[in-house]
C-alpha cells in the first residue's frame, strides 16, 4: 500500500525555500530592497536641530568700526564674566596707554548695543577717565569725542542712551570746566529724555553732577538748555 503524505504544517518554510533566500520583511536580502551600505547616514542632529547657526561664523551684516576693531584686537583690554557681574581686564596698566586715539575709539563704542561691545565701550571709557592724568589726556582729544557721545546720547536704546549719560558724568569729572563749551551740543539731548518719568531722576542726578564738576559758569549753560533745572551750587 502506498504511503500517506504527510500534511504540510502552514507557516513554516522548507529548507529548500530557506536556501532560496526568499525576501525578509523591509526588502532585505536577495530578493532585491536597498542595501543598509546605500543609505545615507543622518547625524542625530539633523532631527534634532536642523538649522543649527555657527555663532562662530563670520556675520552675512557688516561689523560696525568699534566691533572691527574690537575683533583685531586694537582695544587692550578683554571680558571677564563674573557670576555677578562683568569686569574688563586690561592687557597692561590704562595709565600706559594713549588717549589718542584709544579714548575717541571706546566713544564710538558707545553706540554699540550687542554684547560684548556696549560693555566693552561703556565700561572701558569709564575705567580710562578715571586714570591718574586723565585730566590733560582727555583735554587733548575732547573735541573729538563730542561727536560720538552726542550720537550716542540720541540713541532710541534705552541702554545706549544710559551708559552715554554716564560717559558724559565721568567725562565732566575727568576735565572739568574744558567741558563747558561743548555742553550746550548734548544737553538739548538730555532735555528731550527729560520728560520721560523713567529718566528723569537719573538725568537730574546727572545734571547735578555735571555742574558740580564743572563749576558755576555750567549753571548758566545747563538752565539754558534746562530752565526747570535747580542749582545745587
Amino acid at each position: 500500500m502506498a504511503s500517506r503524505a504527510q500534511p504540510r504544517t502552514p507557516g513554516k518554510s522548507s529548507s529548500s525555500q530557506l536556501r532560496g533566500g526568499a525576501p525578509t520583511p523591509g526588502g532585505i536580502g536577495h530578493g532585491g530592497g536597498e542595501s543598509p551600505a546605500s543609505r545615507p547616514m543622518k547625524k542625530p542632529s539633523d532631527r534634532l536641530n536642523p538649522k543649527t547657526i555657527d555663532p562662530f561664523k563670520e556675520s552675512k551684516n557688516p561689523k560696525s568700526a568699534f566691533a572691527s576693531v574690537y575683533a583685531r584686537g586694537g582695544i587692550p583690554c578683554r571680558l571677564v564674566h563674573g557670576s555677578v557681574k562683568h569686569k574688563l581686564q586690561w592687557d597692561c596698566n590704562p595709565c600706559d596707554l594713549p588717549f589718542d586715539p584709544l579714548l575717541i575709539t571706546l566713544a564710538e563704542g558707545l553706540q554699540e548695543f550687542k554684547h560684548p561691545y556696549q560693555f566693552v565701550a561703556q565700561q572701558g571709557f569709564k575705567e580710562l577717565l578715571q586714570v591718574s592724568d586723565a585730566s590733560t589726556k582727555a583735554t587733548a582729544v575732547l573735541s573729538r569725542i563730542i561727536l560720538p557721545l552726542r550720537n550716542a546720547l540720541g540713541s532710541s536704546n534705552d541702554s545706549v542712551f544710559e551708559g552715554a549719560v554716564d560717559a558724559l558724568v565721568h567725562l565732566s569729572i575727568a576735565v572739568g570746566p574744558q567741558l563747558n563749551p561743548y555742553l550746550k551740543s548734548v544737553l538739548s539731548y538730555l532735555s528731550k529724555k527729560l520728560m520721560d518719568k523713567n529718566c528723569k531722576d537719573s538725568i537730574t542726578t546727572a545734571l547735578q553732577q555735571i555742574e558740580q564738576a564743572c563749576g558755576k559758569e555750567s549753571q548758566a549753560i545747563i538752565k539754558s538748555k534746562i530752565p526747570t533745572y535747580s542749582s545745587i551750587l
